[in-house]
């Protein structure tokens, strides 16, 4: 169990190292945009990231 949250991780660094190593003005503009969110808007954005990761890793599993 600990192995795989280990995995799990080291897999949501490699991603979203992605974006700011492969384009870093295009990242720079993505926080920016995020930055002048409103929380309410960041908090379902999250809570959407979640659940879509809940179903795939049901799905998955």
């Amino acid at each position: 169990m600990a192995e795989a949250l280990w995995v799990g991780l080291a897999l949501l660094l490699i991603f979203e190292g992605m974006m700011p190593f492969i384009n870093p003005e295009s990242a720079r503009r993505m926080y920016a945009m995020m930055a002048a969110q409103s929380n309410q808007s960041l908090r379902t954005a999250g809570l959407l990231a979640m659940v879509i990761g809940l179903i795939i890793l049901y799905l998955v599993r």
